[in-house]
């Protein structure tokens, strides 16, 4: 079973490692689209959450505090979700449902990364092929 969590861990990660790879090398596109998104601080608040999901699905992929690692995956989705996807602010009816599609995806996936801190979070020592085991131990 240790190989199937792995193996789940790395594809979930895949998709924020290509995404905050593109926060960083595609800072200035990026950066242009949220602030037109009135994101506050665009220009510096784009690459810092490049890293930050970088970071953070590398821990979850290696497995290096990996329930820290979804924790800074959650942290980066919920608030994206509400700042870049408000779907209740478009007039345009296929600009709303493009937003609530991905309003709901960016809540879906913090759903599943507070899910992996949990399990991580109460697995502990249990939790297999890790390099660090978890950084929270919940009982």
């Amino acid at each position: 079973m240790d190989v199937v969590v792995l193996i789940g861990r790395i594809l979930f990660a895949v998709l924020f490692l290509g995404s905050g790879i593109a926060h960083v090398t595609q800072r200035q596109m990026m950066a242009g689209y949220a602030a037109s998104k009135k994101v506050p601080a665009a220009g510096a608040a784009v690459p810092a959450s490049g890293v930050l999901i970088v970071i953070g699905a590398l821990m979850v992929a290696v497995g290096v505090w990996p329930d820290l690692g979804a924790l800074l995956l959650a942290a980066f989705l919920v608030p994206t979700a509400v700042l870049m996807h408000g779907f209740w602010a478009e007039t345009e009816a296929a600009a709303r449902m493009t937003e609530q599609t991905q309003f709901l995806k960016d809540l879906a996936l913090a759903g599943a990364a507070l899910v992996m801190f949990g399990l991580f979070a109460q697995l502990g020592d249990d939790l297999g092929l890790v390099v660090v085991g978890p950084l929270f131990e919940l009982s």
